[in-house]
Formats: C-alpha cells, sequence, structure tokens
C-alpha cells in the first residue's frame, strides 16, 4: 500500500516487514513541528536522490524534526560530493570537532533556521564507528545493505528495525559493557537508552534479527548476540556485562580503528583531560567552523544594549562553538602597566599630581611635572593593553575560534554633532585618546614621542570580519 501525503509528496512504504507500531512512530513527525530548515534539507536529498538514512534514535524522530535532536544521517560514500553540495546551497557551514569526537568518516555541518531562528546541528556519517564516546575505535562495514535496508517515512529515510537493534545492540555494548567503562560508573545504559532498547524489541522479527546477522555479520555468532542482549538488562551482573563486552570486542577486532590496549588508554586519558579542563579551567571543547574563526564585534551608543547583546550572542554561540568574549574597553593590565601605573601612583601620593583626572584637568594643574605627561602614560599604556588583547583574541580566532568583542576600537566611527558625541561616548573612549594633547602643546618631543607610540598600537588593530552596529534612536 502506499500513502500519498500532501505536504511533502514522498511515498511511505508499508510493507508486511514494516509493523504497524513502527509506521505510526515514523508518521509521529507529522504531528510535530518541523523546522523549515529539516524539511527542506529532507525534501532536497530525495529530490536529488542521494541515499541516506536516519541511522539511530529513530524512536525519538519528533525531536529530531523540531530541531531539539540533533541530525544523524548515514549517507553513501558515493553521495558525498553532491550531499556537501546540498548543504552548502542550503546555507549549512562544514565544522570540526574537538579531538575526542573526531571520527574518520564522520562530517559535521551547522545551519540556521531564520524562522524558528534555531541551529541544526547535522552529523552525517559515511562509515558506522561504534564505541565509547571518548574513543569510538570499531567500524562495522554494513553501511551498504544498511542503507539499502531504508523506507521512506513522512520525513526521513529510516533502516529496516532488525537492521537497526543490531548495530544498536552492539554499539551499546561497546559504549557500556567494558571493564573501563563498568569502572567509571557507565556501566549501564541510561534511560534514553533504555526507551531506544524498549521501542525496538517490540518492533523486531526475531527471525529476521538472525537472518540479517547471519548473512552481515557472521562473526558475531547467536550465542554472542544473544550474551550482548543479556548484557544491556539491568540484572546482568557487572563482571557478567565484562565478560560479554571482551568476547564482542574479541570477535570485532579484525574491524577496530587501533589496537584495544591503546582505545583504553586513549578513551581513559581524554576523560582525565576533559574533566580537568572542566574542573579547572571550566572550558569545553567545541565545534569550530572548518572554514576560519572570526572576529565578531559589537558597537553601538550609549543605552544601545551592547552589553546585553554581547552576553546574549556569547551565551547563544559557546553553547555549540569555541567561543570567547573580549571587552576591549576595560583590558587586563599588563605587568608593563602595573609597574608603570604604580610609579605614577607614588607620584601622587607624595603631591606631584592628581593621578585618576580628565586630560582638561591635568592641563590646568600647576604641578611639578609637565602638565599632562601621567595622563599620556596612561593612555599610552591603555593603548598597549588593548593591543595585547586584540592579539589574543586574533590569534583564538586564527585557531578557529569565534572571538565576540565589546568596544573595539574604530577609526571608522565618526561623529557628526554633539549628541552624537554624548552618546557615543563610551565608543569614543575606546579607541586614540592622547592626540588630544598635542592641540595646546604641539612642540613637546616626549608628548609627541607617547602619542605616537599610542597611535601605532592602535594602527595594528585591524577591522573584524563581521562588525554589528546597534542603531537606536536617541
Amino acid at each position: 500500500m502506499i500513502v500519498q501525503k500532501s505536504r511533502m509528496q514522498v511515498a511511505v512504504d508499508t510493507r508486511p516487514g514494516l509493523e504497524q507500531g513502527r509506521q505510526e512512530a515514523i508518521l509521529a513527525t507529522e504531528r510535530s513541528p518541523v523546522l523549515p530548515l529539516i524539511r527542506q534539507l529532507c525534501h532536497a536529498l530525495v529530490m536529488d536522490g542521494i541515499a541516506y538514512c536516519h541511522w539511530k534514535s529513530n524512536d525519538q524522530l519528533e525531536r529530531s524534526a523540531s530541531g531539539d535532536n540533533d541530525l544523524d544521517l548515514l549517507i553513501s560514500r558515493a553521495d558525498e560530493p553532491r550531499f556537501a553540495e546540498l548543504v552548502s546551497r542550503l546555507g549549512f557551514k562544514l565544522a570540526e570537532a574537538p579531538a575526542e569526537k573526531r571520527l574518520p568518516g564522520v562530517l559535521d555541518y551547522y545551519g540556521y533556521d531564520t524562522e524558528a531562528e534555531k541551529l541544526l546541528h547535522v552529523h552525517a556519517h559515511y562509515q558506522l564507528v561504534l564505541g565509547h564516546d571518548m574513543a569510538k575505535n570499531t567500524r562495522l562495514p554494513i553501511e551498504r545493505p544498511y542503507l539499502a535496508s531504508a523506507v521512506q517515512g513522512e520525513l526521513f529515510r529510516v533502516p529496516e528495525v532488525e537492521f537497526e537493534y543490531i548495530v544498536f545492540v552492539i554499539r551499546m555494548v561497546l559504549k557500556h559493557a567494558t571493564w573501563d567503562a563498568i569502572l567509571g560508573r557507565q556501566g549501564r545504559l541510561n534511560a534514553a537508552e533504555r526507551r531506544e532498547l524498549a521501542y525496538l524489541q517490540a518492533r523486531i522479527d526475531r527471525a529476521r534479527v538472525d537472518e540479517l546477522r547471519e548473512q552481515h555479520l557472521p562473526y558475531v555468532g547467536a550465542e554472542l548476540f544473544e550474551g550482548c542482549v543479556q548484557a544491556l538488562g539491568p540484572s546482568c551482573p557487572a563482571w557478567g556485562r565484562a565478560k560479554t563486552g571482551h568476547r564482542l570486542q574479541i570477535s570485532l577486532r579484525a574491524n577496530n580503528r587501533r589496537p584495544r590496549w591503546r582505545a583504553t588508554y586513549l578513551k581513559l586519558w581524554r576523560r582525565l583531560a576533559l574533566a580537568i579542563r572542566r574542573r579547572i579551567y571550566r572550558r569545553v571543547p567545541r565545534y569550530r567552523l572548518a572554514s576560519g574563526g572570526a572576529m565578531i564585534a559589537l558597537i553601538g551608543g550609549d543605552g544601545a544594549g551592547k552589553s546585553t547583546a554581547v552576553n546574549g550572542f556569547y551565551d547563544w554561540l559557546s553553547k555549540s562553538f569555541d567561543a570567547t568574549w573580549v571587552h576591549m574597553g576595560k583590558p587586563a593590565w599588563s605587568l608593563t602597566t602595573t609597574a608603570v601605573r604604580g610609579c605614577l601612583k607614588v607620584g601622587q601620593l607624595l603631591g606631584l599630581y592628581p593621578l585618576e583626572s580628565t586630560l582638561r584637568v591635568m592641563l590646568e594643574q600647576n604641578s611639578l611635572v609637565s602638565p599632562g605627561y601621567p595622563w599620556l602614560l596612561r593612555e599610552a599604556c591603555r593603548a598597549r593593553d588593548r593591543y595585547w588583547t586584540y592579539v589574543h583574541a586574533r590569534r583564538f580566532a586564527a585557531r578557529g575560534g569565534l572571538a565576540i568583542l565589546d568596544r573595539y576600537p574604530l577609526s571608522q566611527v565618526q561623529i557628526m554633532d554633539g549628541r552624537q558625541m554624548e552618546r557615543f561616548m563610551d565608543q569614543l573612549m575606546a579607541g586614540p585618546q592622547a592626540d588630544q594633547f598635542l592641540s595646546p602643546r604641539p612642540t613637546h618631543r616626549l608628548a609627541r614621542a607617547l602619542v605616537g607610540i599610542e597611535e601605532r598600537y592602535y594602527q595594528q588593530v585591524a577591522p573584524p570580519e563581521l562588525l554589528i552596529v546597534l542603531r537606536v534612536d536617541p
């Protein structure tokens, strides 16, 4: 029987092997909100004839359709160039995963749905690589028959449920039933994995499972596979799970990317390194755009909401990408600045001049030191600190990160009248200041030298890759 749906003219295969419960799960996406970008992607995959399927977590297709879950798509390697062109056409950007998540034959794309205002993450799998998240080590060379078993649902193509069940069982045993996983208190399925296991077990034909396993994975015997199923149950003791996991690893060792001892060492090392990053450095590795990072500056007048926008922008992007927030208006003091300002503080305590004052007040003082020179020194040090803050942000972006900058110094900012001068005072203060000193005293060599130092630092600050100007009516 062929069922036609009006929103997407795609046939739904209701062959006998696809049970009624499976059909209802696939068609549930029709009742859930579907991101327009996901609908466009699925429609384009069908229209371009690209062989693919949504290869796991198909008990949660409605969450995938709404963008709440990442899309895990298995794609034919022969269609890789056409898939890359397709996602590029839809505005997706290729991203690089952190080292511990990087796998051969798996690419990551991020797209932005402008209507739903959501980022969509697509994992494009060209190989089925399974194992613990810290070191997936086993590739199952069954991609072609797995794709050939797929049927078209309302939105996604999904594999034959028995095939999906076989891969799920092997995947979970490799992930949870090894001695290091058990010792690390990861020897049990989590709630979502238990739901998925129950979902698949309720829909499979046991005879068909044995048939597919014997045909495509003959080295995983019937007795071993049944032991794997038992190892995923809550009543299986820890030693039984570890024994079954060891036997499965032995049967699959010809498909390993690296020796088992090395994979175990890598897994333990990465878990330790990740814990150190989280607890000590408070940073978690994120994705980076393959095309390179960027400096993103937000500027605007007073009251335009710069700080709010910068914080919101950073919070949004840092959930997925390696991002940092930089306030160039208040750079951290370097050792040189600390030493210079310490000496100036001593002069202030001796009554030679007021340290924290405006240029106008400094010029009006009859101090023992030539008026304004302490102010000039502070501005030269501030320019140096802003320059090195910029350098660190630029290096971060050059490594692929996204640097989000507040109070970025820009020579292009022009003030037309007094009202704009007042509104953009914060932005103007982020740029060169010392040249104001030369107007009343153009002949002082030391003044010209300090002004030149400040200007040279600001001249090395290049425009950002993306400039966002917040324009608000006064």
